[in-house]
């Protein structure tokens, strides 16, 4: 039973697959923030080519 109690501590993969979730966690508020940011100016962007195409 203390083998395994000691195994379980030493354990480092489950340490490790948090750490990149948050890591992807990161990068996706990153890309959110910035599509949020940039948005209403592609919007207006695509808005003027589609009244000049008409």
């Amino acid at each position: 039973m203390r083998q395994l109690f000691s195994r379980f501590l030493s354990d480092q993969s489950g340490a490790t697959a948090i750490e990149y979730c948050l890591i992807a966690c990161g990068i996706a508020f990153a890309i959110i923030a910035t599509v949020q940011g940039i948005g209403p100016q592609l919007n207006t962007k695509f808005t003027s080519i589609n009244n000049s195409l008409k």
